[in-house]
């Protein structure tokens, strides 16, 4: 494979990070996903936002939409996270920034969908009425 190499890239002793396409393909897969996962979220909240917490909590218990929240949860949150990820890589230059900047990202939205999904579980399960 060195022969494909660029005569400045043999000379810098690096080559491709050969993790950019999982990248892409990770953050359209998970953008395709989230489409009928947010129209379906934007629908029940503008439905359930006037019937009250105990009718929310009773909906959300339903088997279908605690997973289709879950789901919703989490692919967001992976999509958030692939996206910082890359922006961060990208833009931030100084090594001790970019790997503070990444392990925050990966802190925030590792805790941030954790709770969320936490408390999804938890209604779903019958621990808040």
């Amino acid at each position: 494979m060195s022969q494909f190499r660029t005569p400045l890239s043999r000379a810098r002793g690096r080559g491709a990070a050969h993790h950019g396409a999982g990248h892409w393909i990770s953050e359209r897969v998970s953008s395709i996903a989230l489409v009928p996962l947010m129209l379906w979220a934007v629908y029940a909240t503008m439905h359930l936002a006037p019937l009250g917490r105990d009718t929310a909590a009773i909906w959300i218990a339903q088997p279908l939409n605690a997973v289709l929240m879950v789901l919703t949860f989490a692919i967001s949150f992976w999509h958030m996270h692939s996206g910082l990820r890359v922006v961060i890589e990208d833009y931030v230059e100084t090594l001790g920034l970019k790997t503070a900047a990444l392990l925050a990202n990966l802190f925030v939205c590792v805790l941030a969908g954790g709770l969320a999904i936490f408390s999804i579980l938890k209604i779903a399960f019958g621990g808040v009425l």
